[in-house]
């Protein structure tokens, strides 16, 4: 599948499927891959008020706003994100961002 067919396809799959998590992950993800930072910024902050509870985004999250040297909101988010963690019992990405948190 070319890039081109993949970003076409998860487009497609967020907009039938709006509500699910890691369609929206996947999109960000694709962006951010791409190197469309300021896309994959709005569909990370968009996945993460929308599902707070999906702990994988937030790591992701942080280090696109680091990318684009926005600290401060990598900062928040990463603190954001530790909480969600803690809340869900999510260990391992609670220690990755806490990494990286403290290597802002």
């Amino acid at each position: 599948m070319s890039p081109g067919d993949r970003l076409q396809m998860l487009l497609e799959f967020t907009k039938n499927h709006p509500n699910d998590p890691f369609a929206l992950y996947g999109l960000a993800m694709e962006y951010k891959n791409r190197g469309r930072l300021e896309d994959a910024a709005e569909r990370f902050g968009a996945l993460i008020l929308a599902h707070p509870e999906y702990t994988p985004a937030y790591l992701h999250a942080g280090n696109t706003q680091v990318e684009l040297g926005h600290r401060d909101q990598a900062r928040s988010i990463y603190q954001a994100g530790i909480a969600a963690c803690a809340r869900k019992g999510d260990a391992h990405a609670q220690s990755e961002l806490q990494t990286a948190l403290s290597s802002l």
